[in-house]
């Protein structure tokens, strides 16, 4: 484990904001090719992006915070690296996100399906910052082969226990790879239908191994949101117009498909 990359005197440069910082450039790399293949100006992904970035990390941690209302008196814990929560990400992002869309004269249609390829790359390279730092979001205790402790975390555990940011970037990995081959034979609500199934059935296995506390019967809270995800994704599947996705080229001025 190495949350702090580089020590520069009083700086410190820890891998969790290396990597994050990374995770949101290679999602704006990606929004931008979809926008543009979508008949948009690849430039758009940037303020997407930076907005998604923004508003995400407040709600990370505004979620975070009101999940552990005794850290809320802790000045550390609104400034520290650690303390981030996937799903307040997700609100506050898709948010901030919508805002900038709306005055880019996007439609929510063609924002969401150029962002959810982008948002599982982003989401499994910031997984690595979490390997990385050690930062909790561990398991539970293994004897497999490929547990391991995080002794020099910023949780720190000696117990070998499931790498579970691991899993989490190769499956993010894996759902990217299979949302980029359909992103050309899928409408855009399905599209997004296919990430919410993929990502909420992804969480929702994964939590089994994950050390999060049960909330309701015998689930975890991220498992509650992975389910209502996941059904959502059903049913965009189930709903949605069943057309192709938006050509690569169309008129300037007329491309705001589906």
């Amino acid at each position: 484990m190495r949350p702090v990359l580089v020590e520069l005197g009083p700086l410190q440069v820890n891998s969790w904001g290396v990597m994050a910082a990374l995770a949101f450039l290679a999602a704006a790399v990606v929004a931008g090719a979809e926008l543009q293949r979508r008949g948009h100006s690849r430039a758009d992904a940037w303020p997407l992006t930076i907005a998604g970035a923004i508003g995400g990390l407040i709600g990370a941690k505004l979620y975070f915070l009101v999940e552990h209302p005794d850290r809320i008196a802790d000045a550390g814990a609104w400034l520290s690296g650690e303390g981030f929560t996937w799903y307040g990400g997700v609100l506050g992002g898709t948010a901030a996100v919508l805002l900038v869309a709306s005055r880019q004269g996007l439609t929510p249609a063609v924002t969401a399906a150029s962002l959810v390829p982008a948002l599982a790359l982003g989401y499994a390279i910031g997984r690595i910052g979490c390997q990385l730092a050690g930062d909790g979001t561990y398991g539970t205790p293994s004897n497999l082969p490929w547990a391991m402790s995080y002794p020099d975390g910023i949780v720190p555990t000696t117990q070998r226990v499931h790498p579970t940011p691991v899993y989490e970037t190769l499956a993010g990995l894996l759902i990217f790879a299979v949302l980029w081959q359909l992103r050309t034979r899928l409408s855009a609500w399905r599209l997004v239908g296919v990430y919410l199934l993929l990502s909420g059935t992804e969480r929702f296995a994964v939590e089994f191994v994950r050390r999060n506390d049960e909330v309701l019967a015998g689930l975890t809270q991220p498992q509650l949101w992975a389910l209502a995800g996941a059904l959502a994704g059903l049913a965009l599947l189930g709903t949605a117009r069943r057309d192709r996705g938006v050509p690569c080229t169309a008129p300037a001025g007329l491309a705001r498909g589906s």
